[in-house]
């Protein structure tokens, strides 16, 4: 069973109903137990870092998170992945989770004045390192992304790249294998997108 946080941040309606087309077997939820209980668990996200960070201490999960992901398959989607990441630098500094390397910075200090930020469009993922998160995926498929701050100095978990000017990485993985993070959102990128979910899924 999947288990997608809920704490206050972010539309869930799109993925659960992407898990469901899947027929994963899924649910939201607030509770500690539930999380407990679950094989794997998505954190996702939408909005602003120290909002989302701020909600989820509220919410009682942050260490619940932090915990969990040490033993089970933690997958964090657009925000969510963000929040797995040492550092953000939005609108201030805050401390994240810190199960991934690297911080959270602003696209538009690094791109061309000429391209909009938030990045918002199709990309094509290039894979950079073998995964079985891409064992139904192929290389250079569209993925869908909204976001105006990514991912930086975190190549040694990097596993694929979109161009924006800058390189941005698509979809990183902790050092320990378990954690994964997609800065793209898999439900809004069609068939690529849900395959992906199932690799998730499918990952031991």
């Amino acid at each position: 069973m999947i288990a997608v946080v809920d704490y206050g941040v972010g539309n869930l309606f799109s993925l659960m109903s992407s898990l469901r087309s899947l027929e994963l077997d899924c649910i939201v939820t607030n509770k500690r137990e539930d999380l407990l209980g679950a094989e794997k668990i998505i954190l996702p996200g939408v909005g602003a870092f120290g909002d989302a960070l701020a909600k989820l201490k509220e919410s009682g999960l942050f260490d619940t998170v932090k915990e969990l992901a040490q033993i089970k398959p933690l997958l964090g989607i657009c925000l969510g992945m963000q929040l797995l990441f040492e550092k953000s630098f939005e609108h201030g500094e805050f401390e994240g989770l810190g199960l991934i390397s690297g911080s959270i910075v602003p696209l538009a200090a690094d791109i061309s004045p000429v391209l909009k930020v938030p990045h918002m469009g199709w990309n094509r993922l290039e894979i950079i390192k073998d995964d079985p998160i891409f064992m139904h995926f192929n290389n250079g498929e569209w993925v869908y992304y909204v976001h105006s701050y990514y991912a930086k100095n975190c190549s040694e978990n990097t596993l694929g790249l979109s161009e924006y000017c800058v390189m941005v990485p698509g979809l990183v993985r902790s050092a320990s294998g378990l954690i994964y993070g997609m800065q793209f959102h898999p439900e809004k990128s069609g068939s690529a997108g849900l395959r992906l979910l199932r690799a998730f899924s499918e990952i031991k």
